[in-house]
């Protein structure tokens, strides 16, 4: 299956997408690595500073122009927040990461089936005009003027 192209607006909301995934995975390996901690009863530290460093500026960049995601990612800092115990802060952020990359991936397909550019003749050879593509495929792929006189 080819690439999709896109329009400008397009290409720019693809890049924001990209970069997002970029730091969501970052974001997904620290949690993992309190998950882990608290698992070997190790205390998390500096974990949930650190989750937040990453997140602010992964809503600042959704903000713009995917709100709603943005609002996933400030509930999962305002979970980072709050008192209670490091297991059910680790659940609801393993939660919050699973949102958010699910959100991510359906804005990908919603960005490429909005913004894909349509090409008009992508079945016809590259050295025919659009006319002569459209004549050729009438015709069964035969050129006319190659027919003999009498079977025109």
């Amino acid at each position: 299956m080819p690439a999709v192209k896109l329009d400008g607006a397009g290409t720019q909301k693809m890049k924001t997408l990209d970069d997002c995934l970029m730091a969501l995975s970052g974001l997904h390996a620290l949690v993992e690595r309190m998950a882990s901690d608290v698992k070997n009863q190790r205390p998390i530290g500096m974990a949930p500073q650190q989750v937040k460093r990453l997140a602010v500026p992964l809503q600042g960049q959704l903000k713009g122009q995917f709100g709603m995601i943005a609002d996933v990612v400030t509930s999962m800092i305002l979970v980072v927040g709050r008192g209670g115990s490091d297991a059910t802060k680790i659940r609801a952020l393993r939660e919050h990461v699973g949102q958010l990359r699910t959100a991510l991936e359906i804005a990908q397909n919603r960005v490429k089936d909005k913004h894909a550019i349509k090409d008009d003749v992508t079945d016809a050879p590259a050295d025919l005009l659009p006319d002569e593509a459209v004549a050729s495929s009438e015709t069964g792929g035969a050129n006319p003027e190659a027919e003999p006189p009498e079977k025109r």
